[in-house]
């Protein structure tokens, strides 16, 4: 790669380009997955059945939630291009659109996975479906990464705001755009997901004594959905907002920088970082593939191990030629190795001891379930909260503020590799449900089992480096907030009331987005509860498994569910920054964004390990543990799980966008402040 020749020496144009044509061919490569992917065969007409109910579900919730998605942004744009113009108006545009692709593509491919990967787990054995399984999920991960350098990587190129610096602000409503799509898709995709589970577990599982995934419950084809709209296209749209914010924080703020030479290399910096860890999750994605033949968790560890090392060889030699200070390399390595420590502890805390003792914990009831569980997920906050501390700490000393935005890139650009191992968990979790609902056999679900258990913990490790990735950069755009709103930076202390009002308000609105996203789970699994039970009870012959279930009313229930109770979330994160910023002032609001990052990190890392927490402890009894399936152990650990799930897939995701759409949404209207 040619040195970048600055504003004072010739032509940004050929480095400029490196983004968004690379960006190219990793959207290129995840179309050559794709087709490796549909190689595979789907199965025996019953198995594809199912399969393509699966695939329905999901393609008309997400039609449905990208229609009303569609009026809140169009609002949006009309009100950005009214009161900061038409490139940041049309960056939101770009910002949006560009979520929503790598979000419904990486759906689409992970609905035509679940199937091959349950019919390769019953023709050639747990390798082969290793291998579709992970392949499906590459997909995600590949269309996050390379999306978002060909959307911003282009603007940044058409934009060249390296020369000019009012362009700097237009980027920052691609961040804007991207944020409200990830909120959205999160929040409806998690009251979707979590919905259909709590119903189908609870009358199924508790209730009627069937097993998981069993073809005579009328929830568990929205269940199966709910797994691809909410873990798949919801976390893909989580990750894809970090991803970008945490390039435009960078960029903001290198803008902000006196000499033109550093300036204008520190801004193609992230950039060109993330451009190198898409290359770096490509190259290990095929060795994941290759070693998929040995232990799935050896080969899924060499992915996740080995595509920050290969990142952070490859961004020495970036660093040598930018003529950038090695302490910047030093900030992006604290950023990796701080990702990388933040999902080992959360492994831990999801799929070592303390899930054993949450399970032993159910021999004496709910009750001791619950009190475990809690007390594990409040001491798993403890550790991540202090390499993220860490990170700030060395990544400030290092480079400064933008040390923190450039560790944020580290901690992300390899985003197509961890992307893809969190979306592998469930298209493994798919094929078991697809498996049991066709009757595939029990060698066949042994091998699904085996992956799904993988897939938890994955997940698991996926949520907290997600938590931790959107900390950082949401740290990262405040910073860029207050130095672009003109904020003294003495006038950030607790002494100021305007500071500890905002500060006190903005720790208020997690809880308060917590509480609406978890009573929305709760009301609408009440009505999948009521149409369970209902079709159990009028349905001649259903649990003699004599009649077929009406499996499209329930996914409709979620659908409707979904989409009623996703606005007021988003619409209260969006709204906040301007009313507290136009009624008491920048400063309160750089207040509000610091009590809002605190709450949103803590309940985020809380809710996401106690609820994975409580789903492993489930499935280690379900193994034949402290007496098995059907024993009083497995109810009282099914009941931890049912109040996990909305932990971990719909509030606690949701504190991570929540910080970053708030911050964001400050930078963009800085300006006007």
């Amino acid at each position: 790669m040619q040195k970048i020749l600055l504003i004072n020496g010739g032509s940004m144009l050929n480095t400029l380009l490196w983004p968004p044509v690379l960006g190219l061919v990793g959207l290129l490569f995840a179309f050559i997955i794709f087709i490796l992917v549909k190689k595979y065969p789907e199965g025996e007409p019953k198995i594809k059945k199912i399969a393509d109910q699966i695939h329905l579900g999901a393609m008309v919730f997400m039609k449905r939630e990208y229609t009303m998605l569609a009026g809140f942004v169009a609002v949006l744009v009309l009100l950005v291009w009214w009161k900061l113009g038409g490139q940041t108006a049309s960056a939101v545009i770009a910002g949006a659109l560009s979520s929503s692709i790598a979000g419904w593509l990486g759906m689409y491919a992970a609905t035509k996975a679940n199937v091959r990967t349950a019919t390769a787990a019953q023709k050639d054995g747990a390798s082969a479906a290793l291998s579709v399984a992970f392949f499906g999920g590459s997909i995600m991960g590949l269309c996050v990464a390379a999306l978002g350098l060909i959307g911003l990587g282009g603007l940044f190129w058409y934009f060249n705001p390296a020369q000019d610096l009012h362009a700097v602000h237009a980027l920052e409503g691609f961040g804007m755009g991207a944020s409200c799509v990830a909120l959205f898709s999160r929040v409806g995709g998690g009251i979707y997901t979590k919905s259909a589970d709590v119903g189908a577990d609870l009358v199924g599982k508790v209730e009627a004594g069937i097993p998981e995934d069993d073809p005579r419950n009328p929830g568990v084809i929205a269940d199966n959905v709910g797994d691809n709209v909410g873990d798949v296209a919801g976390m893909g749209s989580d990750i894809f907002e970090s991803y970008c914010g945490s390039m435009i924080a960078s960029i903001a703020i290198a803008a902000t920088l006196t000499s033109d030479e550093l300036r204008s290399s520190l801004m193609m910096f992230p950039l060109l970082l993330a451009t190198v860890g898409m290359v770096a999750s490509m190259i290990m994605i095929i060795v994941v593939r290759f070693f998929s033949g040995s232990a799935p968790a050896t080969a899924l560890r060499i992915g996740t191990m080995g595509a920050p090392v290969l990142f952070l060889l490859a961004a020495y030699l970036l660093v040598g030629q930018l003529n950038i200070p090695t302490d910047y390399w030093w900030a992006v390595v604290c950023g990796a190795v701080g990702g990388v420590a933040i999902g080992l502890i959360t492994e831990y805390y999801t799929g070592a001891a303390p899930v054993r003792k949450i399970a032993k914990s159910g021999e004496t009831g709910p009750a001791t379930v619950m009190i475990t569980g809690l007390s594990v997920g409040m001491q798993s906050v403890v550790l991540p909260l202090l390499v993220i501390s860490a990170i700030i700490y060395i990544s400030t000393e290092l480079a400064g503020l933008y040390g923190v935005g450039i560790a944020a890139v580290g901690m992300l650009s390899t985003v197509g590799i961890t992307m893809a191992i969190d979306a592998y968990g469930p298209v493994a979790d798919n094929a078991g449900g697809i498996a049991e609902m066709g009757g595939m056999g029990k060698e066949v679900r042994d091998i699904t089992d085996s992956l799904d258990e993988l897939g938890n913990t994955t997940a698991a490790i996926g949520k907290g480096f997600a938590i931790g990735a959107a900390a950082l950069a949401a740290l990262a755009i405040i910073a860029a907030f207050i130095k672009s709103a003109g904020i003294d930076v003495a006038q950030i202390n607790l002494a100021n009331p305007q500071v500890l009002v905002g500060m006190l308000i903005g720790g208020t609105i997690p809880f308060l987005i917590a509480s609406i996203t978890m009573t929305a789970v709760g009301d609408a699994a009440f009505d999948m509860i009521n149409e369970i039970r209902r079709q159990f009870r009028e349905i001649p012959g259903l649990l003699e498994g004599k009649a077929e279930p009406d499996t499209a009313k329930c996914v409709d229930i979620a659908t409707t569910a979904a989409l009623k109770r996703m606005l007021l979330p988003g619409v209260i994160a969006v709204a906040a920054p301007p009313v507290i910023g136009f009624t008491l002032g920048a400063v309160s609001l750089a207040g509000m964004l610091a009590g809002a990052l605190l709450g949103c990190v803590l309940m985020a890392l809380m809710m996401a390990n106690a609820g994975g927490a409580w789903d492993n402890a489930k499935k280690y009894v379900e193994k034949g543990n402290f007496g098995g399936k059907g024993s009083d152990t497995h109810s009282a650990v099914v009941v931890g799980d049912t109040v996990g799930d909305p932990f971990k897939d719909t509030s606690g995701p949701s504190m991570n966008i929540l910080i970053n759409v708030m911050a964001i949404v400050s930078l963009v209207i800085a300006p006007l402040l």
